[in-house]
């Protein structure tokens, strides 16, 4: 059996990136929820993030929502993430809310919508050169709700076409990360409904075209971890975004509905090649805290991840190899739930303390007088939200 002393200078190897938006007000679809303290400007987006990876040490980046977190002075905004102790990673595109976004926006049928949804990735572009970020992430609402409201065929040219235009213009460090989601907004046929789909698309465009998994973007009982499978295994998976769900796109914390089925993910992660210095795959989390405060919230995210982590790197893999060969399903089995149902907390608040970090993050937080510190001074200005 592997041992925690065994994997934990491997732990050292995780970054979890934070979403800007997810310090932001949230809520359902039918009211977003304001809280004390949520950011008014990126900048305080920023030091909440900050404050993330002071407590945990895992959470060295901080992904940016165009026009969300629009300035006038990216590499100003650069330096003042560095002060932090932090650095600005992932640029996302936003062609969702926009009037002229209605029926689709780089598939659309109107040339100078098409042209309008280009622009704004090629400005995302430049941002990337500012800011040295690697990855533009393009997650599109584009698709239709009605049989015969678009034609399916000619969407998928439109989109291959202005995909490539975007592509083209990518610096040789840069990559084109193309998120799927199976639903939502549009509910008969999304033009990027799933990884089949994104990865067609990747294939075509080039060498730095990747897909990101949304864990939260999927059908119920889909079988997360053989998509991770086949994307690794061919060279095109390029980031997560980690959520969970229990019913359908819930942008919850991850791990909160299903654990076992994030470790599951993290084994085929780790047994793929996909996680450790040598790998280009990017940990990201995509969540909405909407009752509960943001910056507790994310911490207990990326802690979350990081248990399931040293969970699935306890893994013997060796006695799994022996067991499959051998025909032994229940052995088989029963590796892989050892390393599961082991408590590797207090191992990891060794690993934390060893650091120089909080043994227990969460707790370091509510003492810090952070929370009521935020409450108090961010009084007046608009807050921050979902679609701002």
């Amino acid at each position: 059996m592997t041992s925690f002393d065994d994997i934990a200078a491997q732990l050292d190897d995780q970054a979890i990136e934070l979403p800007s938006w997810a310090f932001g007000n949230s809520g359902t679809r039918f009211r977003v929820f304001a809280t004390p303290g949520t950011p008014r400007t990126v900048e305080e987006k920023l030091a909440d993030a900050a404050q993330v990876h002071a407590l945990t040490g895992l959470a060295p980046s901080v992904a940016l929502h165009i026009p969300w977190d629009r300035v006038d002075d990216y590499d100003k905004l650069g330096r003042v993430a560095e002060d932090l102790g932090v650095r600005l990673g992932t640029i996302n595109s936003n062609t969702f809310q926009d009037d002229d976004y209605k029926f689709g926006s780089l598939t659309h049928v109107d040339e100078r919508v098409r042209a309008k949804a280009i622009a704004h990735h090629l400005e995302c572009i430049d941002i990337m050169d500012v800011t040295g970020s690697r990855d533009l992430k393009i997650w599109l609402a584009d698709g239709t709700n009605y049989p015969g409201q678009g034609d399916l065929r000619d969407r998928q040219d439109r989109l291959a076409d202005s995909l490539q235009q975007v592509y083209a213009r990518l610096g040789q460090e840069q990559r084109l990360v193309l998120e799927y989601k199976f639903f939502e907004p549009a509910f008969y046929a999304t033009d990027v409904p799933d990884w089949g789909t994104s990865l067609v698309h990747c294939l075509a465009l080039g060498d730095r075209a990747v897909v990101c998994l949304d864990t939260g973007h999927h059908a119920p009982g889909t079988n997360i971890e053989f998509i991770v499978a086949q994307l690794l295994r061919l060279g095109r998976l390029g980031s997560f975004d980690f959520n969970s769900r229990f019913y359908a796109d819930d942008d919850l914390i991850v791990g909160a509905a299903d654990p076992f089925q994030l470790f599951r993910i993290l084994y085929e992660v780790i047994r793929g090649g996909g996680y450790g210095d040598a790998s280009d795959v990017a940990f990201m989390l995509d969540q909405c805290h909407n009752v509960e405060d943001k910056v507790p919230g994310q911490i207990r995210s990326v802690l979350n991840v990081q248990e399931m982590t040293a969970r699935a790197l306890l893994v013997d893999r060796e006695a799994l190899r022996e067991a499959e060969r051998a025909g032994d399903v229940l052995g088989a089995n029963g590796v892989l739930m050892d390393a599961f149902y082991t408590d590797v907390r207090a191992d990891l608040a060794d690993w934390r303390s060893s650091r120089g970090l909080p043994a227990d993050p969460m707790q370091a937080y509510a003492a810090s007088g952070y929370q009521d510190q935020i409450a108090a001074d961010r009084l007046g200005g608009t807050q921050a939200g979902w679609g701002a």
